[in-house]
């Protein structure tokens, strides 16, 4: 049986000819990431300020410092949903802002307070946020974009997180705990007054039957003098068929199931990349290599690597395409995990001998971030705002952060466990493995949307929905 494939079909029209501007899109995209470099602040806070808040005369316990830390993730799986809703009754551009507010709210408090119980509220209400970003600024950057340019500011939403890690590995070099929620406290309130001025996305008006919205939305977005009616006819096209309303029955469906599986593998197989546990041993791993009193400088230089490596996907991901770089990316952390795990089975071997081995350590570390970066850093949250039909984009896209959240809950939770049962090399052996699955459901699963408009992707899985009853049937 032939498969379908994205590129069997005639692709939607080509606007080349057109006079565009991309000043305004440059914009819009820059003011939805900061709400995830905000997402990348909270990650990134508990590394300079637990030290500081556990401290002799901190706010904070052992006890207490362990639930700061976490609920963040917890605020991250209510965020979720919560933006799944908004982004469908206040639209695009009116979730953006919310995600401001739980920011706001969360960084004064922990700015202000000094009981436990207040500070814990404070950062679950930050994970709120992070929860909301990770539905807005991805869909929001997806419906706004050319499908020329899709690629490289969708991988803008991760390079945007990472750069939110390394300003406040940076910065927390420098300045105590409450300064550092100041300047937390700073990203979003720029962000809310920035974010006045954009357009919701023209897909949005569209569904909703504003067609003059639309069209004004996209000749912002384009640039003056743009004729952009062919593009509006082509999503107005794609939206006729979309005009019920979605319930959770359609989950059940194949053209809304074939999309959420793929969205959610990568989000699960992202987390079981290993990227927490390489990360808990960055620290260890450069104190081996004889950089004993550099635990700071550790974060920052991976964090620096994390940019960097964001960078690299961003200038490829519209040339190499997204599946590409997914193998390349899984097969780089594949090895590196196996030659992490080997050092330590080595040091538990014969700590002499390991120690002579301490440069392939930090080696493969560094260049499993760099792998990490360029591919299945950016690219999940890329494809979960690609692949969902504009009806189902907010709950479809909810259900699937919230999946990403739940596992990197479970994967940070059970690590413990983990290593007492397998021992620190097992586990790095165990997510090697698991880095190699994920490039065999790339392989399988997973289609290229490069160069593909949302419309064109729309179909490709409306495609494999048909196909699949057609077999059913002939069976």
């Amino acid at each position: 049986m032939k498969r379908y494939n994205l590129g069997d079909r005639q692709p939607s029209r080509t606007y080349a000819s057109q006079k565009m501007s991309n000043r305004n899109l440059y914009y819009a995209s820059s003011c939805s990431y900061m709400a995830t470099v905000s997402f990348g602040f909270v990650i990134g806070y508990s590394s300079p300020a637990l030290p500081q808040m556990t401290a002799s005369g901190g706010p904070l316990d052992e006890n207490s410092a362990s639930w700061f830390g976490s609920l963040a993730t917890i605020g991250g799986m209510i965020g979720c949903p919560l933006a799944g809703w908004l982004v469908e009754r206040a639209g695009r551009k009116g979730a953006l802002m919310m995600t401001a507010l739980p920011y706001l709210v969360g960084w004064s408090m922990i700015m202000v307070c000094g009981d436990i119980g207040m500070l814990c509220l404070g950062r679950m209400l930050t994970g709120l946020g992070c929860g909301m970003a990770t539905v807005c600024c991805p869909m929001y950057v997806a419906e706004t974009s050319t499908k020329e340019l899709r690629g490289m500011l969708g991988s803008g939403v991760q390079l945007s997180i990472t750069a939110g890690i390394l300003l406040v590995y940076v910065a927390g070099m420098a300045v105590g705990w409450r300064s550092l929620a100041f300047i937390a406290f700073c990203i979003p309130l720029c962000a809310l007054v920035m974010t006045l001025k954009l357009t919701d996305t023209p897909r949005y008006y569209l569904a909703r039957g504003r067609k003059q919205e639309a069209v004004r939305a996209l000749s912002w977005l384009r640039g003056v003098g743009a004729d952009v009616e062919d593009e509006c006819r082509d999503m107005e096209e794609s939206l006729d068929a979309d005009a019920e309303q979605v319930s959770w029955r359609d989950f059940c469906k194949q053209e809304l199931y074939l999309p959420l599986r793929v969205s959610i593998g990568l989000m699960i197989f992202q987390q079981l990349s290993g990227i927490n546990v390489v990360m808990f041993y960055t620290v260890s791993i450069f104190q081996s290599a004889g950089y004993k009193e550099s635990g700071n400088l550790a974060t920052v230089a991976v964090g620096a690597v994390q940019v960097v490596g964001t960078l690299v996907a961003c200038a490829f991901m519209d040339r190499a395409g997204r599946r590409l770089l997914l193998f390349i990316s899984g097969l780089g952390m594949t090895l590196t995990c196996f030659t992490m795990g080997y050092y330590y089975h080595q040091m538990q071997l014969s700590p002499a001998t390991a120690s002579n081995l301490s440069w392939l350590a930090l080696a493969s570390l560094i260049v499993y971030v760099v792998a990490f970066s360029v591919g299945w850093g950016p690219i999940p949250m890329l494809i979960m705002s690609e692949i969902f039909p504009v009806k189902a984009r907010g709950s479809a896209t909810a259900v699937a952060s919230v999946s990403n959240w739940c596992f990197a809950f479970f994967v940070t939770k059970e690590f413990s466990t983990l290593q007492s049962m397998l021992g620190q090399h097992g586990v790095f052996w165990l997510y090697s493995f698991c880095c190699a699955l994920g490039m065999a459901f790339v392989w399988r699963l997973v289609p290229e949307t490069k160069g593909k408009s949302l419309e064109d992707i729309e179909l490709y899985f409306l495609g494999k929905a048909i196909m699949n009853r057609k077999v059913t049937v002939n069976i």
